[in-house]
């Protein structure tokens, strides 16, 4: 079997009703949706974690966060441990990787994992080519209004561009390898930052947005983690006016049309150097976002609302596997790309994997899993995992660390969905069920209410099966004794 051309397309913080095809009559993402007229669009699909660096790490190990350890945002991948990209490489392909890093420590070299990489920012990549880079030089800061952490820029004036310039590269590389006439299979692997605070974006994606057909706001409500009322207290957004939240929810729709027509700016290169047929594209978003939902910003990293665990997922595979268009409602997890995309390179990951391909889905088998799983937070007193020094009131991540600092709000936590039901259980503070097809909004925690006494028990077995299936990692080499 010919190896197909790969390309993961990832976003840092989109969540699933940011799309059109996904019923958002506000959102402008028509590459997004185009896309799944050649591909599967997940409607259940959920990250593994809420924080970047443990979701990237899950992805590209195809490990769970608690396998590995991978819990915070100053943990990253080890030169021991698996990583998708060596395995493309190990596997015969030329590996490209664009974008932002919150993958390898900053003492390692990215060229460690990929034969070119452009991060949109430095004027040469690992060839010596001269790179597209940050025209302006700057890095789009935070408007002040103090104190305020809302991260809300508003409109602006063409700043943000480093997401641009690795899409610039990226079509750079593949005209170059269409002049060389080289057959080498390619994976490219990128990592874009938009939609993530702060929460601006230029225009024409500003404009292009409708404040009138905007979702409607999920209300706070008292019967949240603490993690997250706490937060929400320190935030203090809760006298901004349903207008202010608006054109935060807007300009957060227009990074997201920003993101999609750089895909489209992908999708229009392959078609033109005829590399579409015979290339898979992988689209998903490590996260989501809370958008001004329960007077929130931003994410957290033990609270499990589908603002922050539902994500993208599309899979447009190469021609040379079967596929059924469409929307499926089969449940799948960000841990499952690795397998998918090892078994259409046919090769080997060399180690046990936790996730399962999803080819069967794409060729259009209704079910996958039975539930999915999503977790974080910190043992008590586990100082390294608190991410401390935001203790500045100024700094607009003080609310999210600050709280974080305290072991209760920050305590581990692990969220399972099946069916409709979605069950947190939390090492201190009270457990959650929402009960999704009557309160998709998950605003009544149905923990304590005697009619779902034997979902609950079914849920913490099943939950206890998964962690004894996945408490680790058996290493597939051999120690000399």
């Amino acid at each position: 079997m010919k190896k197909p051309d790969i390309i993961l397309f990832t976003s840092d913080g989109m969540r699933l009703d940011s799309l059109g095809c996904m019923g958002n009559r506000a959102a402008w993402t028509p590459h997004m949706d185009a896309l799944v007229q050649d591909g599967v669009a997940f409607r259940n699909a959920y990250c593994q974690s809420p924080a970047g660096v443990p979701g990237r790490c899950s992805v590209m190990t195809g490990l769970y966060p608690h396998t590995t350890g991978h819990r915070t945002m100053h943990f990253l991948l080890r030169e021991d441990e698996p990583n998708l990209m060596k395995i493309m490489q190990e596997g015969g392909y030329e590996v490209i990787w664009a974008g932002r890093n919150d993958l390898i420590p900053g003492t390692r070299k990215r060229s460690e994992c990929c034969d070119i990489c452009f991060d949109g920012i430095h004027d040469t990549d690992t060839k010596g080519w001269t790179s597209y880079l940050n025209t302006t030089g700057k890095r789009m800061t935070i408007r002040s209004r103090e104190p305020d952490y809302s991260f809300f820029n508003g409109s602006q004036n063409g700043q943000e561009k480093t997401d641009e310039n690795c899409v610039l590269n990226i079509l750079r590389y593949l005209d170059e390898k269409k002049k060389r006439n080289d057959s080498k299979p390619f994976f490219i692997y990128c990592s874009l930052s938009f939609p993530h605070v702060p929460y601006g974006v230029s225009q024409p994606w500003y404009s292009l947005i409708d404040r009138d057909s905007l979702l409607p706001r999920k209300p706070w409500s008292a019967d949240k983690p603490e993690m997250l009322l706490e937060t929400s207290d320190r935030m203090n957004l809760h006298g901004w006016t349903q207008e202010e939240w608006n054109e935060l929810r807007a300009v957060y729709l227009g990074m997201v049309a920003k993101w999609d027509s750089l895909l489209g700016m992908v999708i229009t290169k392959l078609k033109e150097l005829g590399r579409y047929d015979s290339t898979s594209v992988f689209v998903c978003s490590y996260h989501g976002d809370y958008t001004g939902d329960y007077d929130l910003v931003e994410t957290l990293q033990n609270c499990f609302e589908d603002d922050l665990t539902n994500i993208p997922l599309i899979i447009k595979p190469a021609a040379q596997f079967a596929c059924r268009p469409g929307i499926t409602d089969a449940f799948a997890e960000l841990v499952d790309l690795l397998p998918t995309i090892v078994e259409m390179s046919g090769m080997e990951p060399g180690y046990v994997l936790y996730g399962k391909s999803l080819l069967h889905v794409l060729a259009g088998d209704s079910e996958h899993k039975d539930a999915v799983f999503c977790e974080g937070g910190r043992p008590d007193g586990d100082a390294y995992a608190k991410e401390s020094g935001h203790e500045d009131p100024h700094d607009p991540y003080w609310p999210r660390l600050s709280v974080q600092q305290m072991d209760g709000p920050h305590a581990r936590a692990t969220m399972i969905r099946m069916g409709n039901l979605k069950y947190t259980m939390r090492m201190h503070g009270k457990d959650e069920l929402y009960d999704l097809s009557s309160d998709p909004d998950e605003i009544i925690n149905q923990i304590d209410n005697p009619v779902y006494a034997q979902d609950i028990l079914r849920m913490k077995l099943r939950m206890l099966e998964w962690y004894q299936q996945t408490a680790d990692c058996i290493p597939s080499r051999k120690d000399s004794r």
